[in-house]
């Protein structure tokens, strides 16, 4: 006789059982990468009938949407308190940025993965989880800009692509490597030099 699909949960029980999925997708793609991203194993680690994740969020790409947007979710509020009281400048605002976007790397191991996976294995499921995190900082940044410009003839959308390429570069390579280019990056006064750095780069862009 083939096995019944589990009945529907409802309210608290299918939310609660929702966010037991998407924890164990997390754990599953930070620690195995996509070659393990499969039901199964999602479904051996959350303590789940697989199927209610086909119900739930019809498969890995329903999984990986959300994912997404758990992660820009993360980021948005790793970032809120970066926006009290609100940056004078356009410089003050980067600075902001970059630094906070640093702190959160260091601290999430599935940012980090996700952006050397953007590098090295584009797939499908990697390029949404982009979309996700590029479009929750796209509005903080516009909401946080607001009537604040750069100076005058400056390639802003050019120059702060290369900030943030740098900051998830170098944490990806101290997280692999404990460095990058020679540079050490294992301890904390490491990365206090590579804070100040960041900082001289972006004031010299943005001269407030």
């Amino acid at each position: 006789m083939p096995k019944q699909p589990p009945p529907p949960a409802r309210g608290r029980d299918r939310e609660a059982t929702e966010q037991l999925i998407l924890a164990a997708a997390k754990e599953v793609l930070a620690e195995a990468g996509f070659a393990g991203f499969g039901v199964n194993a999602i479904a051996r680690r959350a303590g789940c009938d697989k199927q209610l994740i086909y119900r739930y969020y019809r498969g890995l790409d329903g999984l990986a949407d959300a994912i997404g947007a758990d992660l820009a979710t993360t980021l948005s509020e790793e970032l809120k308190p970066l926006s009290t009281p609100a940056p004078r400048t356009y410089g003050e605002l980067m600075r902001r940025l970059a630094l906070g976007l640093l702190d959160l790397l260091r601290r999430d191991r599935l940012m980090q993965q996700i952006n050397a996976w953007e590098a090295a294995s584009p797939s499908p499921l990697v390029k949404r989880l982009i979309a996700a995190r590029a479009k929750r900082m796209g509005m903080w940044m516009f909401e946080m800009r607001g009537t604040l410009q750069p100076p005058a003839g400056v390639d802003a959308p050019a120059i702060n692509a290369i900030i943030v390429a740098a900051v998830q570069q170098l944490v990806v390579s101290a997280a692999a490597n404990g460095e990058f280019s020679g540079m050490p990056l294992r301890e904390d006064a490491h990365w206090q030099r590579l804070r100040a750095a960041i900082v001289a780069l972006i004031n010299g862009v943005y001269a407030d």
